[in-house]
């Protein structure tokens, strides 16, 4: 027994190295999303810093490893094989859970989700043991959920405190520097870079090494004894610093932004690391006292030492510090977690990922109304002078930032300085939730969400918020299902879950950075980084590629529409119906990709292409709406099981069908080379095909007028297919006209 029990302790150590691979994934963003936002330096210089500062961050901490040992439950209580269960249903759930929020770009607290993990499947054990009639405990005696509630508490405590400090303190900072902000540095730059390295000391000081293996508890009480003198000497010696930094022509901004960088890093790694590894060294120490025991059965053994204060080995911290330096500087879902917060985030328009939903459209108008309400009640001159100091057009971006190196200075100041607040007195913050609610309310005070943009920035706040309280849910459920399998079950049952759980992530891993290879929309970022004589060419090129996808995908929806209407099968209409709302979705992306590329043109260019580029994007939506209202009338029909068409109709159906197919091919072919004398022949095409469905449309007249068979009800679904056909034939034939004048060199 003794062997099995090692090595399900040993496949708990496996499962951590998965879980710390998906966990720095998540919680990069964190420590990167400001560096990287504002271009303080070269991504592999940031993932440097980064990197050194998870090591160290990871090497000398301690982990905070009693929350795992005695924080949600009470360990006396509990047998090793109890907690055995518990550790692998924790570990499994917290592997899958992070790595769906990674893959969705999202990022989630990994103190959440372990938290609520360890609580849903120490509930779920605790039930068993009360109902299992030999115990004489109540669930007071096996749970802990103090741990629980302070989480909860930070969760809105977190969203609500971080979100308004960001908007306050960015907002009076840019109000002092403005967007133009290196004109007048001269005196200001000292005194900023000054608080903010000061700032940035105490929030290492007061967050980052409290857990840190070496700091012995004298160390600690002379820390806090003396913070205010560290504090006052830090602020003399930083603001002397920058400002001589300053003066010999030194980005003081960069430097505050990679220090801050660090320094979120090393705090991140030395306080989320028992998330990652707690687990694992907690079974293992209960292992160890399982051994010491003799005891041949699990079951009677009580794990009572793990009230105990933990002692982690050096070696073990060294080795999560090496894994999680490799998981950081080759993720590339912690490349789209991070992201998912700068395009958030980012100064002025751009390609949104997020759509509009209800509440943010409902949040938008409020605003607005708040907005009208303040500017009518401030004097004239305050709001002038306010609107000349937050003039957003006098904007300095290094090449390619989101926003500024004022926004990224602040976000990470003003993160560093909540959470060390939030800890010296005891305040459950969220060190996740903090950071990103900061970038959030920076980039609001910086008027970043535009009236364009700002409902599609809420839906991701909105969206991202509500991924936090999902993941609370799903990890206790998720927790307590498992952990039920695997108590009944057994050992052999842990082991199939387990390897399932990293057969999974595996394969996951390798589908998404195909996925990611394939998706890559080189061009289109390419495209916003050119210069101006070079972006039609470029975005010719980009255009060609969208018009082929949208054929491509109507001639293969279409084709789909007819078998499942002549062939009376519902499934294909379905897939059908599916397919083209996600289709609509897409094309509304790809307009406003497209308008963001078509800003970057010359005058004169953007002039001679810019009705011809919009007809051919609203030729192309409007093929959609005609395979939706065919779709919609045949599904419907077919649904309420009616007779299907008659073979005469059929046939000519077919006909259409094939016809169709051909002149979706040739436009294919069209773009890939268009030529003035081919489009013209198409054009032609096209005519001939729309007078063919006419003709077709005069003679199914004729028959319902003189129908005796009752088919009546499938001849006006016929109708509604041909009149919608020669539709997309006509929008098919603008389009072209569109390419024409676009792409054919006169």
């Amino acid at each position: 027994m003794d062997i099995v029990i090692l090595g399900i302790v040993i496949f708990l150590f496996l499962l951590a190295c998965f879980d710390l691979m998906v966990g720095v994934s998540n919680d990069a963003v964190n420590f990167l999303n400001s560096a990287v936002g504002s271009k303080a330096a070269k991504f592999k210089h940031i993932i440097i810093v980064a990197a050194i500062g998870v090591f160290f961050g990871a090497v000398m901490s301690n982990g905070m490893m009693d929350v795992v040992r005695h924080g949600i439950f009470c360990p006396e209580n509990f047998s090793v094989y109890d907690l055995l269960c518990i550790f692998m249903a924790v570990m499994v759930v917290d592997i899958i859970l992070l790595d769906v929020f990674n893959t969705l770009g999202l990022p989630t607290s990994t103190t959440v989700s372990m938290v609520f993990e360890l609580l849903g499947a120490a509930f779920v054990v605790s039930l068993f043991k009360i109902t299992s009639g030999e115990s004489t405990v109540d669930m007071g005696d096996l749970l802990n959920t103090e741990k629980a509630l302070s989480v909860i508490i930070g969760i809105f405590l977190s969203v609500a405190v971080a979100f308004f400090f960001g908007t306050l303190v960015q907002f009076l900072t840019r109000l002092y520097f403005t967007f133009d902000y290196k004109k007048n540095l001269k005196w200001k730059i000292g005194i900023f870079g000054g608080l903010a390295t000061t700032a940035i000391i105490y929030f290492m000081l007061l967050k980052g090494t409290k857990d840190l293996s070496f700091m012995t508890s004298n160390v600690k009480d002379w820390i806090t004894v003396h913070t205010g003198t560290i504090i006052i000497c830090c602020l003399i010696v930083s603001t002397i610093v920058m400002q001589v930094l300053h003066s010999i022509g030194v980005n003081v901004f960069k430097v505050i932004v990679m220090i801050g960088t660090f320094s979120l890093a090393m705090a991140f790694a030395g306080n989320d690391l028992v998330n990652f590894i707690g687990v694992p060294l907690t079974g293992l120490a209960s292992y160890q006292e399982y051994a010491a025991s003799g005891a041949t059965d699990p079951n009677t053994v009580m794990m009572g030492i793990l009230n105990n204060p933990a002692n982690t080995s050096i070696w073990f911290l060294l080795g999560a510090g090496l894994i999680m330096v490799y998981s950081l500087a080759t993720s590339k879902k912690a490349q789209a977690v991070v992201n998912t917060n700068v395009n958030l985030s980012k100064q002025g328009e751009g390609d949104e990922m997020f759509g509009s939903s209800r509440l943010a459209r409902r949040l938008v108008r409020l605003s607005l109304s708040t907005i009208y309400w303040v500017r009518n009640h401030t004097p004239v001159k305050v709001r002038k002078w306010i609107n000349k100091r937050m003039d957003s057009s006098q904007i300095i971006l290094e090449d390619g930032a989101a926003y500024d190196l004022v926004r990224g200075s602040i976000n990470l100041v003003i993160s560093g300085l909540l959470i060390a607040l939030g800890t010296s007195m005891k305040l459950p913050l969220s060190t996740t939730y903090v950071t990103f609610m900061v970038a959030m309310g920076a980039s609001l005070a910086d008027r970043a969400w535009s009236r364009d943009s700002a409902v599609f920035r809420i839906t991701g706040v909105i969206s991202v918020i509500g991924g936090w309280f999902i993941t609370a849910g799903v990890a206790f459920i998720g927790a307590g299902i498992v952990v039920s399998i695997m108590h009944w079950g057994g050992y052999i049952t842990m082991i199939v879950i387990g390897l399932a759980a990293g057969t999974y992530l595996v394969y996951n891993n390798l589908k998404y950075n195909q996925k990611n290879d394939e998706n890559d929309d080189v061009l289109f970022t390419t495209i916003l980084s050119s210069q101006d004589s070079e972006v039609w060419d470029l975005l010719k090129v980009y255009l060609a590629e969208q018009y082929k996808a949208t054929l491509t995908y109507v001639d293969k929806t279409y084709k789909n529409i007819t078998l499942g209407f002549l062939n009376d099968k519902g499934t294909p209409l379905e897939d059908a119906e599916r397919s083209l709302i996600k289709q609509k979705a897409v094309l509304k992306n790809y307009r406003r990709k497209e308008t963001l590329c078509m800003s970057k043109l010359d005058r004169v260019t953007a002039l001679e292409k810019n009705t011809w580029f919009y007809l051919a994007n609203n030729t192309s939506m409007a093929m959609i709406y005609n395979l939706r209202r065919i779709n919609e009338t045949c599904k419907e029909h077919i649904d309420n099981n009616f007779r299907p068409l008659p073979a005469l109709q059929a046939k000519e159906c077919n006909t259409i069908e094939t016809m169709i197919n051909d002149l979706f091919a040739k436009a294919l072919a069209i773009i890939e080379n268009p030529k003035e004398d081919e489009i013209k022949m198409l054009r032609k095409q096209c005519d001939g095909v729309k007078d063919f469905v006419s003709a077709a449309c005069h003679r199914l007249y004729d028959n319902i007028r003189n129908d005796k068979s009752g088919n009546m009800t499938v001849l006006y679904v016929y109708l509604n297919y041909l009149q919608e056909t020669q539709e997309m034939v006509s929008n098919l034939r603008k389009m072209l006209r569109a390419i024409k004048k676009m792409m054919v060199i006169q």
